[in-house]
């Protein structure tokens, strides 16, 4: 994961020169089509084949402005004014190699004067200045925390990482972390500020994993363990010690880990159900959306629905949801008694009146389109605080949720975090296809979750 650091206005000489590289993806030109206002975003056809995607050049003064705002200088610059010129397209696949040089500096209000150029091999496609206002400070930032695709409506999980800032690292006990990914997610976490790491497992494979990758796990606690069934147990025998506030899953199998923290003599039940929320950044939905249960509970009952739904609340109040509203989904928004899904809306909503469920608005039985949008509800005269401004859906049961939640990843672009909850601690379940945006927003979750639980229920949400 690139990190850098920003350069201020006495660190640049007259003369020093940046230049960067990129190979335009297809979501690169649809993108600068839209924002150009080159294409209507209507006619802009998935189907197409790449090479009829094409796009003017003076979009890849996007490649200019990236240069300055995030290499040289970096963060902290303002673009004052540009003198550009532009010749030819821009299709998928292009190599652009943008490059810009310091050619005058302006020492009275920290002004730089940069030559700027983008060319596609000889092909010379931006040539000018550009003159910015050079940051007089230092900063660094990492890629890690931009979104991929600049259509998004917002960034649901920037907040979620702001509000992380300044909270003391939440000791976490990483379960068998024998992999590549499984250990270096805990320790880009840690690197952020965000845990303490303890690494359970079998030590030798846990340093060999650490070499491999040339990381330095000196600062870390490592408790050694023969294998993954070992390391669950003691991870669980940790918490219940007092020794960890959370747990996250490594390189072994969620069935093992789950095992051990349902075990009823040995685990970690509370008085609630076990159950996992997926919080999703949809880019096209204007809220982060909480999906439940989508990992844990196969088949529930009514009555574990109002643990599920419970947890799913008290989750959504952490996050700064004051009262989530409450989708509960089936096939129709109608009650059947045919269709059990719909019985058990309307008993949940039911139990909410009777105080039963607290802390949530709840509607359903409601179908998944009037859940999220607010047009399908009008069309189909539903009236309903809920209908088309879910915060929470809760799904009928595991297989519908797990749909639901890989559609919203694989064909909307979704980003997901996703933590267990009714245990005595929050428990990360990571996942091999995870990236590391979403590592990270899952261990944030956890962070403010874990931090809030230290706090007393009542201000914690929990009941």
């Amino acid at each position: 994961m690139d990190s850098y650091t920003n350069q201020t206005y006495d660190e640049i000489p007259v003369g020093a020169t940046l230049t960067v590289t990129r190979r335009l993806s297809r979501a690169d030109v649809e993108a600068l089509t839209l924002v150009s206002g080159d294409l209507d975003p209507f006619h802009l056809d998935a189907a197409a084949p790449a090479a009829e995607l094409i796009v003017e050049a003076v979009s890849a003064e996007a490649l200019v402005s990236g240069i300055l705002n995030r290499r040289l200088p970096g963060p902290g610059t303002r673009i004052l004014a540009q003198d550009l010129r532009f010749c030819g397209d821009l299709t998928v696949g292009d190599e652009l190699v943008g490059t810009v040089t310091a050619l005058e500096k302006r020492p009275d209000d920290h002004q730089i004067v940069f030559d700027c150029q983008v060319r596609r091999g000889d092909e010379m496609l931006v040539t000018g200045t550009s003159t910015v206002a050079a940051p007089t400070t230092r900063l660094r930032y990492s890629d890690v925390a931009t979104p991929e695709v600049i259509l998004r409506r917002n960034d649901g999980f920037a907040p979620l990482f702001a509000r992380c800032l300044g909270l003391p690292p939440v000791l976490c006990g990483i379960v068998h972390p024998c992999d590549r990914d499984a250990l270096l997610g805990p320790i880009e976490a840690a690197k952020r500020g965000l845990i303490a790491p303890v690494l359970i497992g079998p030590a030798a494979k846990i340093r060999a994993v650490a070499a491999a990758e040339g990381v330095d796990l000196t600062p870390y606690r490592i408790v050694d363990v023969e294998h993954s069934h070992a390391a669950a147990r003691q991870a669980v025998a940790m918490v219940r010690a007092g020794e960890l506030d959370a747990l996250m899953k490594g390189s072994l199998h969620t069935d093992e880990l789950m095992a051990a923290v349902v075990d009823g003599a040995t685990g970690l039940r509370t008085e609630r159900r076990v159950s996992h929320v997926f919080v999703m950044d949809v880019p096209t939905y204007p809220r982060l959306l909480l999906l439940t249960d989508a990992a844990i509970n196969i088949a529930p009952t009514v009555r574990d629905k109002v643990d599920i739904c419970q947890n799913a609340i008290d989750l959504a109040q952490v996050l700064g949801i004051a009262t989530p509203l409450v989708a509960i989904l089936a096939a129709v928004e109608t009650v059947n008694p045919a269709m059990q899904a719909t019985v058990d809306a309307a008993m949940l909503c039911k139990m909410a009146d009777r105080g039963q469920l607290t802390g949530g608005t709840l509607d359903g039985p409601l179908a998944f389109d009037n859940a999220v949008s607010e047009e399908a509800a009008r069309t189909k005269k539903i009236v309903s605080p809920v209908a088309g401004r879910a915060d929470i859906l809760l799904l009928p049961d595991l297989q519908a949720g797990n749909m639901v939640a890989k559609q919203l990843q694989y064909l909307a672009g979704a980003d997901s975090a996703g933590i267990v909850l009714g245990a005595r601690v929050p428990i990360v379940l990571t996942s091999r296809a995870d990236t590391v945006r979403t590592r990270l927003a899952s261990t944030a979750v956890m962070v403010l979750v874990a931090q809030a639980w230290r706090r007393p229920p009542q201000a914690a949400g929990q009941t």
